[in-house]
């Protein structure tokens, strides 16, 4: 393929990873490939767990327009004190995945913080198109900060994590709950973020047909989530949170992206309009690095690094939020 536009290389150690992924990751995903992405096995809760001290409690609840949708509760088994709570969207574009989809960290962060973990499952595009994903994901979220007292968490220390199409939902979840009045939340953390539905940034452009995540699969994606709107002045801050003309009163946010992938720009644009808008946010760009480097290739050192960066951003907001 023939690029007109230049763009930034892949970090070599990334850049081997690559061809091991093929047929796996998602790069130059049209609508019909889309159940053959859904159908590819990824580690079972179980296998994630392991051996360590780790539970998990699954609870029905309401979901937009009265349905039923499933939320999975992850706590150490000899958890007993309130603290942190978690709330975790995940990602897949919105289109593929689910709940249990990279919840290592949940598991990690139960672990070494205590924490209460809540992974919801938002019902996907394009059945079920916007604003259904990103309502689903904050009625679980209301119904983890109703039942603190229950799952045994302090709603003070309420974090909301997503990651590619979970870190677009998180950051649309977190203006529905800014804008409707609850539940308040400590921070947000949001990896790679899937935010603007325009794909009219540079970075948009220079990943087609390479890398894991490019421009036709988000292009894809968001028509799913969007149809005929994607692109338009009809299109909710909610659904795709770059929309947003006012980002003041957010919660601390953290924000990674890398600077070889479509999200890039629209990620460090975000950053950049929060502090615009007098908030605190935590912005850094992985040279050479493609999209979810951090679980594809988690030995790598560009990985180590990002989720070491990640590691110490929460740290101190939880170090803060400590009585």
């Amino acid at each position: 393929m023939t690029h007109e536009i230049p763009r930034p290389p892949f970090d070599p150690e990334l850049a081997a990873v690559l061809p091991t992924l093929e047929g796996r990751a998602p790069a130059g995903m049209t609508a019909d490939r889309l159940e053959h992405y859904r159908a590819l096995p990824f580690p079972t809760l179980a296998e994630q767990i392991g051996d360590r001290p780790v539970g998990c409690v699954h609870h029905t609840i309401t979901g937009h327009g009265g349905a039923e949708i499933a939320v999975s509760v992850l706590s150490r088994v000899d958890h007993e004190n309130p603290g942190p709570g978690i709330y975790h969207i995940h990602g897949g574009g919105m289109v593929m995945g689910d709940r249990f989809a990279s919840a290592g960290p949940l598991i990690d962060w139960a672990v070494k913080y205590d924490a209460v973990a809540v992974t919801v499952e938002f019902r996907l595009a394009p059945e079920h198109p916007d604003p259904v994903p990103v309502e689903d994901c904050y009625a679980g979220l209301r119904w983890m900060a109703e039942n603190a007292d229950a799952l045994r968490f302090d709603p003070g220390r309420l974090v909301i994590f997503g990651g590619s199409g979970g870190g677009g939902l998180a950051a649309g979840t977190t203006l529905l709950a800014r804008d409707r009045g609850g539940p308040a939340l400590l921070g947000q953390l949001l990896q790679c973020p899937m935010i603007d539905d325009r794909n009219e940034t540079v970075s948009s452009h220079q990943y087609d047909g390479v890398g894991v995540w490019d421009r036709t699969s988000n292009l894809t994606a968001w028509t799913a989530v969007l149809g005929e709107r994607r692109g338009t002045d009809g299109v909710s801050p909610y659904a795709a949170a770059a929309r947003a003309s006012d980002l003041s009163g957010l919660p601390p946010t953290f924000i990674d992206a890398g600077a070889a992938e479509v999200f890039r720009d629209e990620d460090v644009a975000f950053a950049s309009a929060i502090w615009a808008a007098g908030g605190d946010a935590e912005l850094h760009v992985w040279g050479g690095a493609f999209h979810g480097f951090y679980d594809l290739a988690p030995e790598s050192a560009a990985a180590v690094a990002c989720l070491a960066a990640r590691e110490s951003w929460l740290e101190r907001l939880l170090g803060r939020s400590a009585s």
